[in-house]
């Protein structure tokens, strides 16, 4: 049986943050310098994130999405894949990740069970996918999805955080990789939720501005349909193999059909993304709380799940030191 929250919606995904470290230092989610680690005993360790995971499953949490910080800056993360994988009524075990690691784990994880794997890449030139990341090399993250796509862990999707002014000119080229390539690219509008919410703002993109861009190259869009109650809608190019998707968090709320709770590294369980309500799991877990008082607290979150967000009245600058630890 899968829990609906106080507003209808179906609750079977969870979002899974496993560090709040990051081997990059993207201009939107992190300053240069990072910020404050979490200390060892705060993060949850893999047999207690399995623990959790077992008991949503038992309340119809089927879909799993590995999250971090960069998840697989954590040591061993295919361990805690293959305890998820062997959960009984896990039905879809992902992961998000920046790809400059998967050369060497790619292979790994799809051993361990790991299903998909969506990566994130906001530029295709070289020179810029480094000062967007401060540290990162486009050629790895290229590597890594290389190396996801010989692992067997498909569809891979690649995520694209629209940048007024540093990465919106290159919403065309991207798309041209569903064509060529079969890449299956999805556009994120900026959220005020990362090192500089304000700038954030300003550096803004309508998903309707970047569509706007790609129809005025290739013509317009097909719409596609994709199982699951994910927040992309997606099109297509006519004739390509892979597709686009939008994710419009600001410009079209998709708070209506979110299914979705978000377990943080370091313990706590938040009903939305922009919310500043959470229910702590790790207290009550290291202090001996049965999983019928788990599972409680875990009941009480989905029926606090909101009807939406407001990251558009300003409560989500609030957010702005907690989302590395959040997970995307």
């Amino acid at each position: 049986m899968t829990y609906c929250d106080s507003h209808n919606r179906p609750i079977d995904y969870l979002r899974i943050s496993i560090t709040d470290r990051c081997n990059l230092r993207c201009i939107y989610c992190m300053p240069e310098e990072g910020v404050p680690p979490l200390d060892h005993e705060q993060i949850l360790r893999y047999e207690e994130i399995a623990r959790l995971a077992r008991i949503m499953a038992g309340i119809g949490v089927s879909k799993l999405r590995i999250s971090g910080g960069e998840p697989l800056a954590r040591k061993g993360a295919e361990q805690l894949v293959a305890m998820l994988a062997g959960i009984p009524g896990v039905s879809d075990l992902a992961m998000t990740t920046n790809g400059t690691l998967l050369p060497e784990m790619a292979g790994r994880l799809a051993l361990a069970g790991l299903k998909r794997v969506n990566v994130s890449l906001d530029s295709l030139r070289p020179e810029r996918f480094h000062a967007m990341t401060r540290w990162g090399r486009l050629e790895d993250v290229l590597e890594g999805l290389a190396a996801a796509r010989r692992a067997g862990l498909a569809p891979i999707k690649i995520n694209t955080v629209v940048i007024r002014g540093l990465n919106d000119d290159e919403a065309a080229d991207l798309a041209r990789r569903t064509v060529e390539d079969g890449w299956h690219v999805r556009f994120i509008e900026v959220m005020p939720l990362g090192a500089d919410p304000l700038w954030a703002r300003d550096h803004f993109v309508a998903s309707a501005e970047t569509r706007a861009r790609i129809e005025k190259v290739f013509g317009p869009l097909q719409a596609v349909t994709e199982p699951g109650a994910g927040p992309a809608q997606y099109w297509q190019i006519p004739g390509a193999s892979g597709s686009i998707g939008f994710i419009s968090p600001l410009s079209e709320h998709f708070c209506s059909r979110c299914n979705r709770l978000r377990l943080t590294a370091h313990g706590q369980l938040l009903p939305c993304l922009a919310a500043e309500q959470s229910f702590d799991l790790r207290g009550p877990l290291r202090c001996g709380a049965s999983d019928a008082e788990l599972r409680d607290l875990i009941l009480q979150a989905i029926r606090a799940k909101p009807a939406g967000h407001h990251m558009g009245t300003g409560e989500g600058l609030a957010m702005s030191k907690r989302i590395s630890r959040i997970g995307g």
